[in-house]
């Protein structure tokens, strides 16, 4: 507690205008202070995994005086505003982009995307398999592409705990956000790490095959000596405030070839003498991972 009777803690969960705070003194349910709320900003004033200094009001109840400096964000576009920043969690040490073998399928342009976002916010990024129960042979091949770029691939089940001790190891001691489209488990690889938290779960819709959105609300939870964040199922991710000139650079294996090119604005689509391309047409750089940059380009340029 500092000198003016503040309490810093971490924001576990936010929903409706009120804020669950994890503090030294305890939990408290918060409001933001009316003067953050008129600050004028293109993010959210307060999200899960925010560090805030509050005050208490009564017992159990606080106001959130101040929103501290972010140390890095799992961001994206506003769904339907090109202009705003969706925050979904903030200062957040890794992110784990869950897939899963059969329903609902893998899709690795999703995964590029989650890929860059990690990148271009500093953030660790590691790949999750649910569903090894249900292996494809040719899905676990397209993952097992992604190690070989640097990214750790897991996979898991939350049916039979294949996978789980090394996955619950790599948690100890971070603030880690599970990420993916609805269906894939997320939930249901939370309860298997801590069973305690008894997370609700829904069945994956056999009329189109995607998840349905059980999770809500991004929500913080004390698991295997970290912190774990469960995020709402993602359709849509946007990049936000991604330079055009940095995409390249959220490729990994693009890197060894930046500044290689003709030209030093080379955007690697038809440029002459552009050592990227030159690399796919060797072999060095995957050509689907290409086309991802490819469309992620076009995206941003419009």
């Amino acid at each position: 507690m500092s000198e003016d009777g503040a309490l810093e803690g971490m924001v576990l969960e936010a929903k409706a205008g009120f804020f669950d705070v994890d503090t030294s003194a305890g939990l408290r349910v918060c409001k933001l202070r009316g003067r953050l709320k008129r600050e004028k900003k293109k993010t959210d004033l307060c999200v899960v995994g925010d560090r805030v200094r509050i005050v208490t009001t009564a017992p159990g109840e606080g106001v959130i005086e101040e929103v501290l400096p972010r140390r890095t964000v799992f961001s994206r576009r506003h769904p339907g505003q090109t202009h705003r920043e969706d925050v979904l969690v903030a200062n957040l040490d890794q992110l784990l982009v869950v897939f899963a073998f059969g329903d609902p399928p893998f899709h690795p342009r999703l995964l590029d995307r989650f890929l860059v976002v990690a990148e271009h916010n500093g953030v660790h990024a590691r790949i999750v398999i649910n569903k090894a129960d249900q292996e494809d042979p040719a899905q676990r091949a397209t993952a097992l592409r992604y190690a070989e770029l640097g990214y750790p691939v897991h996979f898991v089940s939350a049916t039979d705990g294949t996978g789980l001790e090394e996955l619950e190891a790599s948690l100890e001691g971070r603030l880690s956000a599970l990420a993916g489209s609805s269906g894939v488990g997320k939930s249901s690889l939370l309860n298997a790490l801590s069973p305690g938290l008894a997370i609700r779960v829904a069945a994956t819709s056999t009329a189109h095959g995607k998840g349905r959105h059980t999770t809500r609300v991004a929500t913080l939870h004390p698991v295997a000596g970290g912190w774990v964040a469960d995020t709402p199922g993602i359709r849509e991710l946007g990049t936000w405030a991604l330079p055009e000139d940095d995409l390249d650079h959220c490729f990994v294996e693009f890197r060894p070839y930046l500044g290689a090119c003709g030209f030093r604005n080379c955007r690697h689509r038809c440029e002459p003498r552009c050592a990227v391309r030159e690399a796919v047409e060797a072999g060095a750089i995957r050509r689907e991972r290409y086309e991802s940059y490819r469309l992620l380009l076009d995206e941003e340029e419009r």
